[in-house]
């Protein structure tokens, strides 16, 4: 009982030295805030109100005042870099690393802010300069993603693919579907230039590090081709339903012709209506139309096309049935159809795009890399029609 009685005349004397520890802190923040110019304030505040203007002059006014304040350094170079200002940011940044008693963080901060701004600027090799002096760093990581993003800016494949790895291998994420894009232009390249066996090369380093790359594969089938064997073309472009059964509709051109070419075109319908059936596409349907058309005449088109609406009632699959329609209606009803398939046509132009899922770029060819935010893999291959009918 006498225990208990201690710990209870305890308490006021814990409370008590609460209570002074309370206004020890209390005082120091204030004695520290005091002593801040009026003008981090007044900087700060327009910052929250959205006026980076007079933040900007705020901020000058204090480093004039006081030039050994990095963090506004700091602050103030990144104010003018979100403005476009980058030849003030460089300036700011430099500086600072122009100081002899800077502290190291502080030093790599400023050297990594320098390489954001020649990036903002485009001024590549100064940016790639600035960010290789900071692998190692607590920095290296960022400067690595940097790194990367030049070199893919710049076309450069391979040191793309060698930045790519070493961020890998740091353990920032996988780069595998980026490296495999990047042999990919390697290839592409390769095939361009007239040298199918190096492009065959590549492209099993990029399977080998993204066994579903589509891409790739479609590649590798423009690979057979070149070399004149268009049975192993064929192979590989079939392949491409195993990995990915929307993206088929982007090699359906590749696997008419080929089928052509080996004297068998039925075979190659046969083929391309059985994907239709399995995922609807206009892209797949406008290269089975033609197909239709070609081996099986005008009624057997119109029918393919109406079954197709039917099933997937689209504005773009309307614009294709008024075009078979009108290969079959009399020449009397010709002129009036003919209008209505014109109207719909125009209309359909501004729906036939695709549309990148990361930033929403539309465009009307499809890509590999969005050229609105430089991603990679993110067009769906689907018209935008056709992805708000799905969902």
């Amino acid at each position: 009982m006498e225990f208990e009685i201690w710990w209870l005349l305890g308490i006021p004397v814990f409370f008590g030295l609460g209570w002074i520890a309370a206004r020890v802190d209390i005082n120091q923040l204030i004695s520290e805030s005091r002593s801040l110019p009026r003008g981090y304030f007044k900087g700060l505040n327009f910052l929250l109100n959205e006026q980076p203007d007079k933040a900007i002059d705020a901020f000058i006014e204090i480093v004039k005042l006081d030039p050994e304040t990095a963090e506004l350094h700091f602050a103030l170079g990144n104010l003018f870099r979100r403005r476009g200002e980058t030849e003030r940011a460089i300036r700011v940044h430099q500086n600072l690393l122009a100081r002899p008693d800077l502290a190291q963080e502080h030093r790599l901060h400023a050297q990594y802010e320098l390489g954001q701004d020649y990036l903002k600027a485009g001024l590549l090799d100064r940016a790639e300069e600035s960010f290789n002096l900071l692998a190692g760093s607590q920095y290296g990581a960022q400067a690595g993603r940097a790194l990367l993003e030049i070199y893919q800016r710049e076309k450069e494949w391979l040191r793309a693919i060698e930045a790519a790895q070493t961020l890998q291998q740091s353990g920032a994420g996988g780069r595998q579907k980026e490296i495999a894009q990047f042999y990919c232009e390697l290839a592409q390249d390769e095939l361009v230039d007239g040298h199918p066996e190096a492009a065959m090369s590549l492209l099993e380093k990029a399977l080998k590090n993204d066994r579903n790359s589509v891409r790739a594969t479609m590649l590798l089938g423009d690979v057979h081709l070149a070399q004149g064997d268009v049975e192993a073309a064929l192979h590989a472009w079939r392949r491409v339903e195993q990995q990915s059964v929307p993206h088929v509709a982007l090699v359906a051109q590749r696997l008419m012709d080929g089928y052509r070419a080996v004297g068998r075109p039925h075979e190659g319908v046969s083929l391309l209506r059985s994907y239709l059936a399995e995922a609807s596409s206009i892209d797949l349907l406008e290269v089975v139309f033609k197909a239709v058309l070609e081996l099986d005449g005008v009624e057997a088109t119109n029918q393919l096309v109406s079954d197709e609406l039917r099933r997937t009632p689209t504005l773009l699959g309307l614009d294709k049935l008024l075009e078979a329609r009108l290969m079959k209606i009399t020449p009397e009803m010709h002129t009036e159809l003919s209008v209505v398939k014109n109207l719909v046509h125009g209309y359909t132009q501004k729906l036939a795009r695709y549309q990148c899922s990361h930033c929403g770029f539309k465009a009307r060819q499809f890509y590999w890399q969005c050229p609105g935010c430089s991603r990679w893999e993110t067009y769906p291959p689907r018209r935008t029609e056709e992805l708000n009918v799905m969902n």
